[in-house]
């Protein structure tokens, strides 16, 4: 199997790094160095060239190393699908980020086209027992990597609710203000909804298809307020939402319910290392689904994830990784964690002066 890959990656006042570069061969890739080195900031330059707003959601004013706040770049040559692309995307001092694929503008939404981009990071790792919010979310993300259009239903979704939310707490009666809104709610409930399910069909079937070593989740999706016709519940519930000043019903309020499946425990009453396990079975499960649709595993960013595991499960989820072919960067603070990759991994030493970053390849 063949996967996506970045060949060259080059940061610009971006986080820590006021100038960074770093070649890569589409082999998996280990980013070793102390913390603080910068290594997760690496990521989450990476995870900028997929639509959304990366790995730490963070506004884009937020990207900009300082004090200089003079903006940032992140600029990306990667192989995949069809030709080689360079991808570009930034922001200047004050201004929203901006994407350009070979030279031309684009739009975030775009990026589907040339890349596809997973992770995990440790502050997953507390997914199953924080609120539904966060699931929510590690939903919404997996179902973008499958349907890029699920962005856009969720904005419109998003924003109608907002005006509706508004006419709520201004406690306007008059219905002709909120059936166009209604209605556009609807509309993009149907696709998320849609969207969701065949995403964790997707999941389900590409774990019990899958030569693992992690174990199975079982998942279900959560609607606490699941009703027939939503359309009808909106403009029923009007007085009930005046009253709360927000609408209480519809998929911004679902949640992903997970089970270690061969115990028939749910994830949230599993150990921390269960927990961590099922975490990865899940991405590695999405991106198998990724690569027996598109021909092409997707990138991975794992941030400290061989730090929680076993030697027995962290050489596994390596083997798994390259025999998936995808480029899977990893970060560290030590060499030792990345042994049993050997020669099938690159491996960087990453250091911040107070000038660059510092980045040396070695072998492992």
């Amino acid at each position: 199997m063949a996967g996506l890959a970045i060949t060259d990656l080059t940061l610009s006042h971006f986080r820590s790094h006021r100038a960074a570069h770093i070649g890569f061969d589409g082999r998996p890739v280990a980013l070793i160095g102390p913390n603080g080195a910068g290594k997760t900031n690496l990521l989450e330059a990476i995870s900028l060239l997929s639509p959304g707003r990366g790995l730490r959601r963070a506004a884009a004013e937020d990207l900009s190393r300082r004090p200089e706040g003079l903006g940032w770049k992140v600029t990306a040559a990667v192989q995949g699908f069809g030709p080689a692309h360079e991808v570009e995307t930034g922001a200047e001092s004050g201004q929203s980020r901006q994407v350009r694929i070979d030279g031309k503008a684009a739009t975030q939404l775009a990026l589907a086209r040339v890349t596809r981009v997973l992770w995990l990071v440790p502050a997953m790792d507390r997914l199953w027992t924080e609120a539904a919010e966060g699931r929510r979310r590690f939903l919404d993300r997996m179902t973008l990597s499958f349907a890029p259009e699920h962005a856009e239903a969720a904005l419109i979704y998003e924003k109608a609710m907002r005006d509706r939310n508004r006419l709520l707490k201004d406690q306007v009666h008059d219905a002709h203000w909120y059936r166009a809104l209604e209605q556009r709610m609807v509309d993009s409930a149907v696709q998320i909804e849609a969207n969701r399910a065949e995403t964790v069909a997707r999941l389900m079937e590409a774990q019990a298809g899958g030569d693992t070593a992690f174990p199975q989740a079982d998942l279900a999706i959560i609607n606490p307020d699941r009703v027939e016709d939503f359309g009808i519940a909106l403009t029923e519930g009007r007085r009930r939402d005046m009253a709360a000043g927000r609408t209480l019903v519809g998929p911004h309020r679902a949640d992903l319910a997970g089970i270690f499946a061969a115990k028939g425990v749910a994830a949230d009453q599993c150990s921390t290392g269960e927990q961590k396990a099922l975490l990865i079975s899940l991405i590695l499960a999405n991106a198998r689904a990724l690569c027996a649709e598109l021909g092409a595993a997707p990138i991975l960013l794992l941030d400290e994830v061989a730090a929680h595991l076993d030697n027995q499960r962290r050489a596994a989820l390596y083997d798994e990784i390259c025999a998936l072919g995808a480029q899977a960067i990893m970060t560290g603070t030590e060499a030792a964690l990345f042994d049993s990759l050997g020669h099938r991994a690159q491996a960087f030493a990453i250091s911040e002066t107070a000038h660059q970053s510092r980045i040396e390849e070695f072998t492992l």
